[in-house]
């Protein structure tokens, strides 16, 4: 988010009736992913989302600090992780009514927040594929903004990961802290096992001058969208041109959402192969699921 005004929200704990319980459905039911391959149903695709070849990850900022449309902006970003069952997800900006909603819907996911309190990322992982091993949360000393990184250690397809989420401090006015908090990161980067692979994405609310004060990003760790050609599709995350939930009478775009890789040294290898924007489309409310469009990534496994 690029609001200083986000700054210091503090939403209470707790489920918010309102938000969630409300209306006879009060979300997309995520735990339908759980049934399908247990029953038999669909087993075609049941087969490709079991596939050890691939699997995918989802990042998204999902706005939860806007509460306008609160309810059904939410249900939209359940009926997206729905329709695409990422194997992965990082999300943003998660507010306590959030995480309620994912714990009572998305039961086919293990789900692991960086906080409970305020706003916050969450890592969710697709119990049937991703086996957690251990977490952890490094604090940002200096933030203002409760940020932090969550830090999730898991096994896909027989292959030890290091999966990674932030969201970096926000506006132009930040910067100073934010290319410290993406210092912290990239170093956490290196310093994991030559044997494992490291992802992380978020919402880094990175200008790539910031990156260039750094030196740019080590010779180790690849930014996925130039190691992809540099899609012009997915270039931009946060458009005030397109996205109008805003309703900013300034108009820019950004590519502040970013996933950034540090391959393994041996053993099979772990290739992104394709990355796309999602939560394109407009919901009934009228509003986007976010402020933000989500990306997700396709990686292959090669055995």
């Amino acid at each position: 988010m690029e609001f200083s005004n986000h700054r210091g929200n503090n939403s209470s704990l707790g489920c918010y009736p309102a938000t969630n319980r409300s209306g006879p459905t009060s979300s997309i039911d995520l735990t339908a992913d759980a049934t399908t391959s247990n029953a038999g149903v669909n087993s075609t695709e049941s087969r490709q989302q079991e596939d050890d070849s691939s699997f995918s990850l989802i990042t998204w900022n999902v706005d939860g600090l806007d509460l306008g449309n609160l309810k059904e902006r939410a249900r939209g970003i359940c009926s997206y992780l729905a329709l695409y069952s990422p194997d992965v997800v990082f999300l943003q900006e998660v507010v306590p009514p959030h995480l309620c909603l994912l714990q009572m819907r998305a039961g086919s996911y293990t789900i692991i927040p960086g906080n409970i309190d305020g706003y916050f990322t969450v890592i969710m992982l697709k119990k049937s594929r991703v086996k957690l091993l251990k977490h952890e949360i490094i604090p940002f000393p200096t933030t203002s903004m409760m940020r932090n990184l969550l830090v999730v250690h898991v096994c896909i397809s027989g292959n030890e990961l290091c999966l990674m989420t932030s969201h970096l401090e926000s506006t132009k006015n930040h910067s100073k802290e934010r290319i410290k908090q993406l210092q912290i990161v990239l170093n956490k980067m290196q310093k994991e096992s030559e044997s494992t692979t490291v992802i992380f994405g978020g919402d880094t609310n990175l200008r790539d001058s910031e990156v260039t004060k750094l030196g740019n990003l080590p010779n180790s760790i690849t930014d996925i969208w130039e190691f992809l050609g540099k899609p012009q599709h997915c270039r931009y995350t946060w458009d005030t041109h397109s996205n109008t939930n805003l309703d900013a009478e300034y108009k820019c775009k950004m590519r502040f959402d970013r996933i950034y890789f540090r391959p393994a040294a041996d053993g099979a290898q772990i290739i992104p192969r394709s990355m796309d924007l999602i939560g394109l489309e407009k919901l009934d409310c009228g509003r986007f699921p976010s402020d933000h469009w989500g990306l997700l990534c396709n990686f292959d496994v090669i055995l």
